[in-house]
């Protein structure tokens, strides 16, 4: 990645292609994880708002929402670097490649962390206080495929942390709801990601990692369905308590249809099925966050 000058001599990478491989580092050319991240986050936000909330919070919780994704993008890749070189899909990665340094990749989740813990200074002190939580849930949670079963549940917390979050800005508190709708959270996260495990099944067995692909085996696709539905009837239950009625139900329904036809496509096992299903979940998410905007911002009796 350096370029070679007449004498033989070999000059510094430039600027902006040091910055083009961070870039690729944190997956700015993938947002589907900032996605899966961020629906979460917005359907809490404008369930305690109980409509739009102030445009600033918005603005606060939707950066943050890509700071903390890129920070543990490349946490991940630091200490996935040995492992991902032996998996086709991941052998080109920056990091894997020897493209940037192991340093280096701390030092830009270093970076992106403390940008979105600046932004979190002007909320309340519980929000801060839970912003230290998912600092730490983000960064530990590449560890967890190395002791865990189902680290996708792991991850169902870590990504869905904006929840209480956002409960704990809007009404400086976290209600009962707010839980529930991160444990929905967490059932959902299992169901997704087990179908990104589904792709890299035979690479996780022989390098001895743990994912809940390996651990539900002939199971899969039965259980994705089932956290599916799980997800659903929690969703459900969050609108019963907050008194929601058919706008929101239409969304679930929409999720629901969604989770369905993704559930067709893995029945095959069939690596690029699992990942366009694993994909395919932020229009799950949308659907979802639909409901909620319908009901809470244009509301129809």
């Amino acid at each position: 990645m350096q370029n070679i000058s007449g004498s033989g001599s070999q000059s510094p990478i430039s600027i902006s292609a040091r910055l083009s491989l961070y870039a690729r580092l944190v997956r700015i050319d993938k947002p589907i994880g900032t996605l899966l991240l961020l629906w979460p986050t917005l359907w809490a936000l404008f369930a305690a708002a109980g409509g739009w909330p102030p445009p600033w919070i918005l603005v606060i919780f939707v950066l943050g929402t890509f700071l903390m994704r890129s920070a543990g993008c490349a946490m991940n890749d630091y200490f996935d670097r040995d492992f991902d070189r032996h998996v086709k899909r991941t052998e080109q990665r920056v990091l894997t490649s020897g493209q940037i340094k192991p340093r280096e990749a701390l030092v830009v989740a270093a970076v992106l962390a403390l940008l979105a813990f600046l932004l979190v200074l002007p909320l309340n002190r519980l929000t801060i206080g839970l912003a230290f939580v998912a600092a730490f849930l983000a960064g530990s949670y590449p560890l967890m495929k190395r002791f865990f079963a189902i680290p996708q549940a792991y991850l169902g917390i870590a990504f869905g942390f904006g929840i209480p979050m956002a409960y704990a800005t809007l009404q400086n508190a976290v209600p009962p709801v707010a839980w529930l709708m991160l444990t929905a959270n967490v059932c959902w996260a299992i169901a997704y990601d087990t179908e990104y495990a589904m792709v890299d099944r035979d690479d996780d067995l022989r390098l001895g990692l743990k994912t809940s692909a390996i651990t539900f085996g002939r199971y899969d696709v039965v259980l994705v369905a089932l956290f599916y539905a799980l997800t659903i009837a929690l969703l459900a239950l969050c609108g019963w308590l907050l008194g929601w009625g058919w706008p929101y139900a239409l969304g679930l329904a929409g999720a629901g249809a969604i989770a369905l036809r993704h559930v067709g496509w893995i029945r095959s096992r069939d690596r690029a099925a699992c990942f366009r299903a694993f994909l395919h979940n932020t229009w799950f998410g949308f659907s979802v966050f639909a409901g909620i905007f319908f009901q809470t911002v244009l509301p129809v009796r």
